[in-house]
């Protein structure tokens, strides 16, 4: 039997005694990436709108220390998770709290534990391009809601925000395809995910590389999935390609429909 022929008899066996497991563990992947990933654009929607509130020398001396505050939090918090490995972040609040605090902190499961950790890791990138995607739109938009009377809040969830999702739709997707990946980091603190599936098997087989061989094509259909089902997506968003032109004005009356009085002879 040549290599390749035992590699594929070794992922069948592998698969007819953990297929069930490594099953498991997709499941559990995808829920996880799916749920963080949208907590994570909730808590980068909040921070990127907050981040962009105007200040102006006008407002009160209370509101502008407050925003600077609140600004200087987004940063130390966007800096502080962009800045670090999503694997150490899970070591430290899972591990670390309950050293610090005494126990006073602890995570009661091990799922909520990885949907806060893998929530706020999206959060701060997400932050950042949710920033960007609002400052991407034209000035204009909101001088000319501001100029028929809307508020800030009536302008950003009117006018500005369904045009920023539009543009930083590519990074929500670029963000949940690293989540189902990156979700395999939360091993450490012994989430069954698809990665620790993998573990498990691989430790009872000693089948390390055709178990990892199972792991590569499992993670690359799902993030190939993810990616066909983002374009579609983006593609809706979009709206119709095909449009036609409007050959006339159809609040004007067609040829031959106007009449006028016959003027009277004198």
């Amino acid at each position: 039997m040549d290599k390749f022929s035992k590699l594929i008899f070794d992922i069948g066996k592998l698969w007819e005694s953990y297929g069930n497991s490594y099953l498991r563990g997709i499941s559990s992947t995808l829920i996880l990436a799916l749920v963080a990933t949208a907590i994570g654009c909730l808590i980068g929607f909040v921070c990127g709108v907050l981040n962009t509130i105007p200040i102006s020398q006008n407002d009160h001396p209370v509101k502008r220390f407050f925003l600077r505050l609140v600004r200087v939090v987004i940063r130390i918090y966007v800096e502080i998770f962009r800045g670090t490995p999503m694997v150490l972040q899970a070591v430290f609040l899972y591990y670390g709290l309950p050293y610090i605090t005494d126990n006073a902190l602890r995570f009661s499961s091990i799922w909520l534990a990885s949907i806060i950790i893998v929530s706020i890791n999206t959060g701060a990138y997400m932050a950042e391009s949710v920033r960007g995607g609002i400052l991407s739109v034209d000035p204009g938009q909101t001088e000319g809601a501001k100029a028929v009377g809307m508020s800030h809040f009536q302008t950003m969830t009117a006018v500005i925000l369904p045009q920023a999702l539009r543009n930083i739709m590519p990074q929500i997707g670029n963000n949940f395809i690293i989540n189902v990946k990156d979700t395999s980091v939360m091993f450490i603190i012994g989430f069954p995910d698809f990665f620790a599936a993998h573990r498990a098997a691989a430790g009872a087989t000693f089948l390390y590389f055709p178990s990892a061989t199972i792991e590569m094509v499992g993670y690359f259909t799902l993030t190939l999935a993810a990616s066909a089902l983002l374009r579609f997506l983006e593609k809706k968003m979009d709206g119709d390609s095909s449009y036609e032109l409007v050959a006339a004005d159809p609040l004007v009356m067609a040829a031959g429909t106007y009449s006028r009085p016959e003027r009277s002879e004198k």
